[in-house]
């Protein structure tokens, strides 16, 4: 059975997540706030009040004291215009008037009243009382009382306001320069406000995911992360963890891999979550036999070798020589069919040639490199009596070059690419766009029928959230399939899903750049590749279609074949998973 790169057999990096953390607004220090906040809310006095409100007026009218000094501009106000009295209140500086001159101002107010100029005394007399009021706490002084007061309550009036008065005065210069720097009080109080009723709302929200709900939670999970909202992210992962489990529902089990794939994002430890899902390249057959195992009891990989078999036969069955490149050898096992095919054609069988391109990395799945298929095509020949020529290329195909491919002339020329394509970058990753240029090689081979089968995803070029979703979706319907054929405490399936599944979700989650590898591709967009590097499409036989449909009925009825746009897909129930097309 063949390693392929849709389950998990994929060389990959460790994941670069692109977190950050929006810097939060610091609060204004306590310190500078304290004092504020007391010379406003418990000092209404304070001259501070009249450069925060509109209104000084009806601020100062709130309170006893400040009724006593209404009664003194209430005594001018037959004469006093507004503006004047703007003037006094929202002066920033005291007046330099000495003291006598304010005794003056309350023992000689009758004579003031009777002065003609009404308008321009006023305005004097206001400012020296200005000067009395700011002046420093002496009893003697500002409880002086006349007559004109009302007597002692007049005086009694006069000393309770010094009181509150000297009470300011010692922070009342410092308070006033920093006005106009300073917000005042009620800003800070309503981002205070804003903050806890928008953390409320935020806690809220996150209690109403529940770990019965996993699909949503690992949705909420990915849109944390994608806002760099990391407290939420952390919390939420946590609620995921408690609902995950690798022996549980589909979701459970799919859960426990994004789980992981999403951490490794954001801690940028990739290759410790591959580590720890034992997704690293066994020392042994291992692999392999898990490999086998999935195709034993899904039908993806039998669909896909037995859509580009019936292509390669169709178009090479009246050709002698043969050449077929297989850009994932694997253990060369998808050739057994056809070589055992064209052994039988009548006439003869022809000579086949197979060059056979791995990736290095592969032969430690393996536990040989490519000559171990070498030895296996040898085999096949002989029981089959059918000639077979292999050429093993360890390579990444990238780094395929037309050298390598020792084409020969009159040979009828194959070209396979088994759900392997989308590892090659493309011009989303590098300016060379590798992928296209892959298709140029190969059209300038001038094959004679060219075999793509690729996974019906869309992960490459996708924006990270939008990829965790079709992550979600696309690998659930794999999952559920699973389900189907072995029990949830099956070892077995536990080695499967692991080994097979999880380091492509893993990837494609926590990965970016050069590091992601699994970067699937509609048909579509494969059609529109194909298309501009100079292929045509070609009908794939009905035959073969046949065929597969009878096989999918010994799995299950939920496995669904739709012919589209030439190519067929394979699904479960209404997702599709799986396309095969054959272009010349």
């Amino acid at each position: 059975m063949d390693s392929h790169q849709l389950f998990g057999f994929s060389v990959t990096g460790a994941g670069h997540p692109h977190t950050s953390s929006h810097p939060t607004v610091p609060s204004l220090p306590d310190r500078l706030l304290g004092s504020l906040k007391f010379d406003i809310g418990n000092s209404p006095n304070s001259p501070f009040s009249s450069l925060l409100d509109s209104d000084t007026l009806s601020i100062l009218s709130d309170s006893q004291e400040q009724h006593s000094s209404t009664d003194i501009l209430s005594g001018l106000s037959p004469c006093n215009s507004s503006l004047e009295t703007n003037n006094f209140i929202h002066q920033s500086s005291p007046s330099v008037y000495c003291r006598q001159d304010s005794q003056h101002l309350y023992s000689g107010r009758t004579s003031f009243l009777q002065d003609g100029s009404c308008s321009h005394n006023t305005k004097h007399a206001l400012q020296e009382l200005e000067t009395a009021l700011m002046g420093p706490d002496d009893d003697d002084e500002v409880t002086t009382s006349d007559t004109s007061f009302g007597g002692s309550s007049g005086s009694q009036r006069i000393g309770y306001r010094s009181r509150s008065w000297g009470h300011e005065h010692a922070n009342s210069q410092l308070i006033r320069s920093q006005t106009t720097f300073l917000p005042s009080s009620r800003p800070s109080s309503e981002v205070t406000r804003v903050e806890k009723r928008q953390k409320s709302m935020e806690e809220a929200s996150l209690q109403s995911y529940s770990p019965s709900n996993l699909k949503q939670l690992l949705i909420a999970c990915a849109k944390a992360l994608s806002e760099n909202n990391m407290k939420a992210f952390d919390q939420l992962v946590e609620k995921a963890r408690s609902g995950v489990s690798i022996t549980g529902e589909p979701i459970q089990r799919l859960g426990a891999y994004m789980v992981e794939g999403l951490v490794a994002r954001k801690e940028a430890s990739g290759n410790n979550i591959y580590r720890a899902l034992k997704c690293r390249e066994p020392d042994s057959k291992d692999l392999f036999s898990y490999m086998h195992m999935l195709y034993e009891i899904c039908p993806y990989l039998k669909f896909g070798y037995m859509a580009a078999n019936g292509a390669i036969a169709e178009a090479c069955r009246s050709e002698d020589h043969i050449h077929i490149i297989d850009f994932q050898i694997a253990q060369g096992t998808q050739w057994v069919t056809l070589l055992q095919a064209l052994s039988a054609r009548p006439g003869g069988a022809p000579h086949v040639r197979i060059t056979g391109i791995d990736d290095p990395v592969s032969k430690y799945a393996r536990g040989d490199g490519l000559e171990a298929v070498g030895r296996r095509l040898a085999e096949i020949s002989e029981k089959f009596s059918i000639p077979v020529e292999f050429h093993g290329v360890p390579v990444f195909a990238p780094d395929m070059t037309r050298d390598m491919l020792v084409v020969r002339p009159g040979e009828a020329l194959a070209v396979n690419f088994p759900l392997q394509l989308h590892h090659t970058p493309d011009e989303s990753v590098d300016v060379n766009n590798l992928r296209d240029g892959l298709l140029r090689l190969v059209k300038s081979l001038s094959p004679k029928v060219v075999t793509l089968v690729e996974q019906e995803s869309n992960t490459n070029t996708t924006p990270f959230f939008n990829r965790c979703i079709e992550t979600l979706d696309y690998y659930l319907a794999i999952f559920e399939s699973i389900d189907v054929a072995l029990s949830r405490s099956s070892k077995e399936r536990i080695n499967v899903e692991q080994h097979c599944l999880a380091r492509d979700i893993v990837n494609i989650i926590a990965c970016e750049g050069k590091e992601r590898v699994e970067r699937h591709e509609l048909f579509g967009k494969w059609k529109s590749r194909l298309t501009m590097a100079g292929f045509r499409q070609c009908p794939l036989s009905s035959y073969v279609n046949f065929v597969i449909r009878n096989l999918l009925r010994r799995y299950s009825e939920h496995y669904t074949l739709l012919e589209k746009d030439g190519s067929m897909l394979l699904g479960w129930k209404n997702r599709n998973l799986i396309s095969a097309s054959a272009w010349n």
